[in-house]
């Protein structure tokens, strides 16, 4: 069971799209006249003129589940379930319809709703992207709904972008992670796919905090493209099959690290090397140069000797 939330401004679109479906059915309805789309639609606008402030009062939901549980998915479960999800997800005392289609091979339906309720209060939408997600779990187990094994459910030959980008990515980083020792190898192994990986750093520090892959036009964080990905996971990936990370020697393949200039003591030279070698032409530290600045005022103060 998945559930996708969007918000927009017209109803008509809205109401128009999930009942002009071939094979469309209407399986409920509440608060709103039936004989037509078009009383439907109107239904709906007249509430809206209960709190015209309201830019986006239309609520659009649909319900996804996997084709495994198409048997038991009846039409009086898929109204059981919707209204079960719309009450745990707060959306209560308003307008709403359930409609559902049959163009996919998984069992989906469309919940329509006001956002502003039958006493013209705004249904809030905070957190509800997180909030719906612990909402399908919940379901899910309640109801022994079938739990997809993760992105390799994903029909991939119909995604779009970037979408099909990031999966393109999760399946080549998946792949070649197995056959890769160290960040290096990884890196010419995806390169040999067309992706290429950056790392973020803190400051100006050359202390790596996270990384990134691209390809094309997109780029995604790792932990955008699946949590094992983050930089933290897979540097300790590497350095537990005993290879040298790059977070433990602080440096990468992809940016070359610059040369530091000649001098005993690292620390001392930090404030010469942050400055991208403008001092490197010098053969001394440079807490070490002649301060010249009381000859420059004595100079200063002959010439005003002079001029009286």
């Amino acid at each position: 069971m998945i559930g996708k939330i969007k918000k927009g401004s017209g109803f008509k679109g809205c109401v128009n799209y999930v009942l002009g479906k071939e094979q469309a059915a209407l399986l409920h309805a509440d608060g709103v006249l039936t004989e037509s789309r078009g009383d439907i639609i109107r239904s709906f606008c007249m509430q809206t003129g209960m709190n015209p402030d309201l830019k986006k009062p239309v609520g659009h939901i649909a319900l996804s589940y996997s084709a495994v549980d198409a048997p038991k998915l009846t039409d009086e479960k898929m109204i059981q379930l919707a209204q079960e999800y719309m009450r745990e997800m707060k959306i209560t005392d308003t307008q709403y319809i359930i409609v559902r289609h049959q163009d996919r091979e998984h069992p989906h339906v469309h919940i329509v709703f006001n956002r502003i309720d039958n006493n013209g209060k705004t249904i809030s939408d905070k957190n509800d992207m997180y909030r719906n997600e612990q909402v399908c779990k919940k379901l899910k187990a309640k109801h022994g709904l079938y739990f997809a094994g993760g992105k390799e459910q994903v029909k991939q030959h119909r995604l779009k972008e970037p979408d099909k980008s990031k999966y393109e990515i999760y399946n080549a980083v998946k792949n070649e992670i197995e056959k890769s020792k160290n960040w290096q190898q990884l890196q010419e192994r995806l390169a040999e796919k067309g992706i290429t990986v950056q790392f973020k750093y803190k400051g100006q520090t050359n202390e790596i905090q996270g990384v990134s892959f691209s390809k094309g036009e997109y780029t995604f964080k790792g932990s955008e493209i699946d949590r094992n990905f983050s930089f933290s996971k897979l540097d300790k990936r590497f350095g537990d099959v005993g290879q040298t990370t790059v977070g433990s020697n602080k440096q990468t393949v992809t940016a070359p690290v610059q040369k530091s200039v000649s001098a005993p003591d690292k620390a001392d030279n930090s404030f010469i090397t942050g400055f991208g070698g403008l001092f490197s032409g010098l053969s001394a530290p440079a807490d070490e140069m002649p301060d010249d600045s009381f000859l420059r005022k004595k100079k200063k103060k002959k010439k005003k000797q002079l001029k009286l």
